[in-house]
């Protein structure tokens, strides 16, 4: 699927949702879905500056796609994590890198957050797209 196929998605479960408890219910359920981050990359070079509560995000590189996984010790941020990672985890450096991800504002996350989940939302993209500025400039030079 693509980056924007997810997005629709994410956009038309959230649709669903009229109230905004159950769209925070549904957001505390995805990131309960997660798996468990592996202990060896709760490190302190995985956690998210920018972040209130503790976000740990590790990014690895196979057969030229990225893949994430990430934790977080808050619930609601786990959930957004979550959903970050369904949309932009195995996809290519360069389509991270273009995407619009225009589902945040269509399912009215930016107006429901507070400032700093706001924040933090937007600290969680940057550190996913500085992965993939990462591995794309890596791999130009190796190829």
């Amino acid at each position: 699927m693509s980056i924007n196929e997810i997005q629709d998605e994410i956009i038309e479960e959230f649709t669903g949702l009229d109230d905004w408890m159950d769209r925070y219910q549904l957001l505390i359920d995805l990131g309960n879905d997660q798996p468990p981050l592996d202990d060896k990359y709760k490190t302190e070079s995985n956690l998210i500056d920018g972040c209130q509560s503790r976000v740990w995000l590790q990014a690895d590189y196979r057969d030229g796609l990225l893949h994430f996984t990430a934790e977080s010790d808050a619930l609601i941020v786990k959930g957004i994590v979550a959903l970050l990672i369904r949309v932009l985890s195995g996809h290519t450096p360069q389509d991270i890198l273009e995407a619009d991800l225009y589902f945040i504002d269509q399912i009215g996350l930016h107006e429901h957050l507070s400032p700093t989940r706001s924040n933090g939302l937007l600290a969680m993209v940057k550190q996913i797209r500085m992965y993939a500025l990462a591995f794309k400039t890596k791999n130009e030079g190796t190829d």
